[in-house]
C-alpha cells in the first residue's frame, strides 16, 4: 500500500515560539527608548532628593591653624668664648634652677685671672710709692720747703695710682667672673628641648650670644598661637572656648581657651592675620611642642532647634519649580507679596526652603540662626520636624536639552538644582 503524505503547514499557522520572543524583545526596546525620550521632552516631573527638618545642635565656629609651644622659654647661651669641654645633659632631660648643664675649657679666663692679678699688683706697688713720695713731700710742704706747684704735682700722682688700682681691681673681678661664666647653668626648672652644642664645639661669644640650650619652662601648660584672618578676629574674645585637632591624633579632640588677641597683625601672601594665644592644659603629655594644630573657636551654640542641611539653603529653583511657587504670591495688607524676594525686609538671615508635601512645592522663606559645615538653624512659619525640603533636583528634562547635540536616551539624568551634600 502506497504511503500517504502529510500536508505542508499552511501560513495561517502561528509563527513559532522563538520569532514571537524576538518581537516581543524588539517591543520593549522601543518602548524604552520612547519612554526616555517622553522624559528628555520634558513630560514627566523632575525627581527631588529631600530630606527632614530635625531638631538639633548647631555650633558656630571659625577655623584657624597654629602651632603648639611651651608657655615659657629660655635660651641658655654663654657670654664668654672657648670650647665646649662637657656636656652634662641632654634632649628631653629634666633639669631644675642652678643644675650645671655644661663646662667650656676655663684656660684663657685662668690666663686672664692671672694677668689681671698681676696688673693689681703692679698697680698697688706704683701707688706705694706715690704714697711714700706723698707723705714725705707734704712733710717739706708744710715746713715751707717746698713750692706748693711741686707739691700738687705730687698729690696728683698719688691720686692717679689710687685709681689704677681700683681699675686693677674691678678687671680682676671681671676676669673672675668670666671664669666663673665658664660653668653654664640651668636658669630655671624645666626640660631641655633644644641642644645645640656638642664637646668639642668652639663657640664666639664676641659678638652675641650663642644659643646652647632651649629649656621649656612646664610642659604640662602649652600654648597655640593660631593665626587668624582678619575678617574673623572681631568675633573672637578672650575666654572662648577652643577645640583642636594635630596629626598625631586625629581621632582625639582638644580643649583650650583664648587668653589673648594679639594687636599686632601679620601679612601673608597679602593676606592680614592677628595671633590669638590660646591656653592647653596638657595633663597626658600627648602634646609636644612644635607641633601644628587645627583649632576651631566656638563663637555660638544654639541647642535643641530646627535645622536642615546646609544644602537645603542653596537650591536653585528649576522653571518647573517656580511654575509650582505660583501659589505663594499672594496678598498682605492690600499688596502684593512674593516668599521669593530676596529680603523680607525684617531680616537680614533669611533664605528660602523649599517645602514638598504630597508632591507639591512650597516656598518658605525662613530665617537663618548659627550654622556649621552641615546644618543650619531654621525659624519659620509652618517648620515641623519631619517635614521633607528639598536639597537637590534631578531634572532630565533641563539636562538633556543643555546636552542636545550628544542626546543619549539610555544615559541616566544628572542632578542639577542644589548641592550633594546634605
Amino acid at each position: 500500500m502506497p504511503r500517504r503524505k502529510l500536508p505542508l503547514p499552511s501560513s495561517r499557522f502561528p509563527l513559532p515560539p522563538l520569532k514571537l520572543t524576538g518581537i516581543a524583545v524588539a517591543a520593549v526596546i522601543l518602548a524604552g527608548t520612547a519612554w526616555f525620550y517622553k522624559r528628555a521632552d520634558g513630560k514627566e516631573a523632575p525627581a527631588y532628593r529631600t530630606a527632614t527638618i530635625r531638631r538639633g545642635s548647631v555650633k558656630s565656629t571659625v577655623s584657624a591653624t597654629g602651632t603648639l609651644s611651651a608657655v615659657q622659654t629660655i635660651q641658655v647661651g654663654t657670654q664668654v668664648s672657648g670650647q665646649i669641654a662637657a656636656i652634662d645633659v641632654d634632649y628631653n632631660d629634666h633639669v631644675r634652677k642652678g643644675q650645671l648643664l655644661a663646662r667650656i675649657d676655663p684656660t684663657l679666663q685662668n690666663q686672664a685671672v692671672e694677668e689681671a692679678q698681676a696688673q693689681l699688683e703692679r698697680a698697688q706697688a706704683t701707688m706705694e710709692q706715690a704714697q711714700s713720695d706723698y707723705a714725705r713731700n707734704k712733710q717739706l710742704f708744710d715746713a715751707s720747703f717746698l713750692a706748693a706747684s711741686e707739691f700738687s704735682i705730687v698729690q696728683s700722682n698719688f691720686s692717679v695710682q689710687k685709681a689704677n688700682v681700683k681699675s686693677a681691681l674691678i678687671a680682676l673681678e671681671r676676669a673672675r667672673q668670666n671664669l666663673r661664666y665658664t660653668d653654664i647653668y640651668a636658669p630655671i626648672d624645666g626640660v631641655i628641648v633644644e641642644r645645640n652644642v656638642d664637646v668639642g664645639q668652639t663657640v664666639a661669644a664676641n659678638f652675641s650670644t650663642p644659643q646652647l640650650f632651649l629649656i621649656a619652662k612646664d610642659l604640662s601648660d602649652m600654648q597655640i598661637l593660631a593665626l587668624v584672618d582678619e575678617s574673623d578676629i572681631g568675633v573672637i574674645r578672650r575666654g572662648q572656648p577652643v577645640e583642636f585637632t594635630v596629626q598625631a591624633y586625629p581621632n582625639q579632640t582638644f580643649l583650650g581657651m583664648v587668653q589673648q588677641v594679639r594687636l599686632q597683625s601679620k601679612t601673608q601672601d597679602n593676606v592680614v592675620n592677628y595671633t590669638a594665644v590660646v591656653g592647653v592644659k596638657n595633663t597626658t603629655s600627648k602634646l609636644l611642642p612644635g607641633m601644628t594644630a587645627t583649632v576651631q573657636f566656638l563663637t555660638g551654640d544654639a541647642e535643641d532647634v530646627l535645622i536642615v542641611p546646609n544644602s537645603a539653603l542653596r537650591v536653585r529653583p528649576t522653571p518647573a519649580m517656580l511654575a509650582q511657587a505660583q501659589h505663594a504670591i499672594g496678598m498682605n495688607n492690600g499688596q502684593r507679596t512674593n516668599v521669593l524676594d530676596t529680603d523680607d525686609g525684617h531680616h537680614s538671615n533669611s533664605a528660602i526652603l523649599w517645602i514638598l508635601n504630597n508632591g507639591r512645592l512650597r516656598p518658605v522663606r525662613v530665617h537663618t540662626g548659627l550654622s556649621d559645615e552641615t546644618h543650619t538653624q531654621v525659624d519659620g512659619p509652618g517648620l515641623t520636624v519631619g517635614t521633607a525640603v528639598v536639597i537637590g533636583v534631578l531634572d532630565a528634562a533641563n539636562r538633556i536639552s543643555d546636552d542636545a547635540p550628544s542626546k543619549n536616551p539610555f544615559q541616566s539624568p544628572r542632578p542639577s538644582g542644589g548641592d550633594k551634600g546634605g
